[in-house]
C-alpha cells in the first residue's frame, strides 16, 4: 500500500534512475522507495476526488473530439472521391453536406446514401455528447470559486480554467508561478557545458492537455485581441508568431498561479510589487 501511494505522488521521470536490473514489479518497488528518499524528488500534489472527477469529463471530452473529428474526415474522403470536395473543419462540412449528398443520391446506389447520412448522423450524435459534457462542466464551474476566479484572464476560458484548477490540484504545492510553468513544460530547455548555457525549445514536460489549451487560448488572445497590451505587441514586432504565443501562455500560466495561490481576483494591467 505504502509503494501504490508512493507511485500516485512521486514523479516517474525521477523513478527511472534508481531501477536496476530487468523491468519486474520488485525493481520497480525498490526505485520507488528510493526515489522518495531523495531531497530533490518533488511529490506531485494530491488531488480531490472532486478533481479527479472534472479530469474524467475532460478526458472523456478529448475522446469524443477525436471520434468526430475522425468521423468527419472519413466522411470528407468518400465524399471526395465522388468529385464533392468539402473544406476542411465541422463548419465547412455541415454548411455543404445537404446539397452534396443530394447530387450524390442521382448517380450512386440508396443505399450508399443512407449509410453517408448515417455516418453524418454519428457526428451529430457526438455533437450532442460532447456538449452535454461541456454544459456540466460550465455548471461545475459556477459553483466553483476557483475556477470563476481564473475565468476572468484573456485566453481562459470554460475548459482551461475547470482544467486548470482539476489539474494543478493544490496551487500551495508550488512555490512561485515559475515553478508551475516549469512543471507544465512552458519554459525553454537548456544544455551546456563549460559554464556555457544554451536555451532550446519549451520542454514539454507536464500535463500535455493543460499546455494545449494555455497555448491555443493565447493564440487566440494575439489573432482576435481588440486591445492586446503594449508588451504583447512589442513582443510580436520582435519575435516569430509562435514564441509570442509560448510567451503569452507562460504569463497566463502563472497569473492562474498567483490568483490561486494568493485568492485573489483578475484585474486587468495588474503590476505586482515585490516585498
Amino acid at each position: 500500500m505504502k509503494v501504490s501511494v508512493c507511485l500516485g505522488e512521486t514523479q516517474a521521470k525521477a523513478v527511472h534512475p534508481f531501477v536496476g536490473g530487468n523491468k519486474s514489479d520488485v525493481h520497480d518497488a525498490r526505485a520507488v522507495w528510493t526515489a522518495v528518499q531523495q531531497p530533490n524528488v518533488k511529490a506531485v500534489a494530491v488531488k480531490t476526488e472532486e478533481q479527479q472527477a472534472i479530469l474524467a469529463l475532460h478526458r472523456m471530452r478529448q475522446q469524443l473530439v477525436k471520434f468526430r473529428t475522425a468521423q468527419i474526415n472519413g466522411l470528407r474522403g468518400l465524399m471526395t472521391e465522388y468529385g464533392e470536395v468539402m473544406p476542411q473543419g465541422r463548419a465547412g462540412v455541415r454548411k455543404g453536406i445537404a446539397e452534396a449528398l443530394q447530387r450524390l443520391s442521382e448517380r450512386l446506389p440508396g443505399m450508399v446514401i443512407d449509410t453517408l447520412r448515417e455516418q453524418w448522423g454519428r457526428i451529430g450524435t457526438l455533437d450532442e455528447q460532447i456538449g452535454e459534457i461541456e454544459r456540466r462542466l460550465k455548471a461545475w464551474l459556477k459553483e466553483d470559486v476557483a475556477s470563476q476566479r481564473i475565468a476572468d484572464i484573456p485566453g481562459v476560458g470554460l475548459l482551461t480554467a475547470t482544467a486548470a484548477v482539476a489539474t494543478m490540484g493544490n496551487a500551495q504545492a508550488f512555490k512561485s508561478g515559475r515553478e508551475f510553468t516549469a512543471w507544465l513544460g512552458l519554459v525553454p530547455r537548456q544544455t551546456g557545458t563549460g559554464g556555457r548555457i544554451r536555451l532550446l525549445g519549451i520542454s514539454k514536460r507536464g500535463d500535455t492537455y493543460l499546455r494545449t489549451l494555455l497555448i491555443h487560448g493565447a493564440r487566440s488572445v494575439l489573432t482576435h485581441a481588440k486591445e492586446p497590451e503594449p508588451w504583447i505587441t512589442e513582443l510580436r514586432q520582435r519575435r516569430p508568431l509562435n514564441v509570442a504565443v509560448v510567451a503569452l501562455a507562460n504569463k497566463m500560466a502563472r497569473t492562474i498561479w498567483a490568483l490561486l495561490a494568493h485568492e485573489r481576483t483578475y484585474q486587468k494591467g495588474f503590476v505586482s510589487q515585490s516585498a
